[in-house]
């Protein structure tokens, strides 16, 4: 998978806004986590806004919904951060700061090593997943594709 590298784009709704008090745990934790994500191994990129840490202030599908936008050298790297770091603590506890969402809210797709995707490109997947479900094009990882577009529905493998 030299060839190729995994963009993943996600969004959170916001139960209030970033300054509120009930945020401000959440908001504690986001430069320890991107610090994680940026010493991770197989991590490539990650959205930061000018003058940040971050890209909280980056806010293309509405004002109270955050995202997150990331490139990793493979999917096992990206899910070992997710769910295999500090970074699973924040996770499970999303609902304290985020509401539920109906669709779907993070999506995944291969780019070629070296490509940076824009935000634009990153929200045409996200719909792309909700309108007409997982592809080649965009995906997750219960409903994983190689980049040769191959269906692959097992999870990464356990070390």
């Amino acid at each position: 998978m030299t060839g190729h590298h995994l963009a993943q784009f996600n969004v959170s709704t916001l139960n209030e806004p970033l300054d509120a008090p009930g945020m401000a745990e959440f908001v504690s934790r986001l430069d320890p986590i991107n610090a994680l994500a940026d010493g991770a191994p197989g991590f490539v990129w990650r959205l930061v806004e000018e003058g940040a840490n971050d890209a909280t202030g980056v806010r293309p599908v509405g004002d109270d919904v955050i995202i997150n936008f990331s490139v990793w050298e493979s999917r096992e790297a990206l899910w070992d951060f997710v769910y295999r770091s500090a970074h699973l603590e924040v996770l499970r506890r999303r609902r304290e700061w985020f509401r539920r969402h109906v669709d779907a809210y993070q999506v995944l797709w291969w780019v070629p090593a070296g490509y940076i995707p824009t935000v634009e490109e990153a929200v045409e997947r996200l719909e792309l997943l909700r309108g007409r479900g997982p592809s080649p094009s965009a995906f997750t990882f219960r409903d994983f594709y190689t980049p040769d577009g191959v269906p692959e529905r097992a999870q990464p493998a356990r070390a």
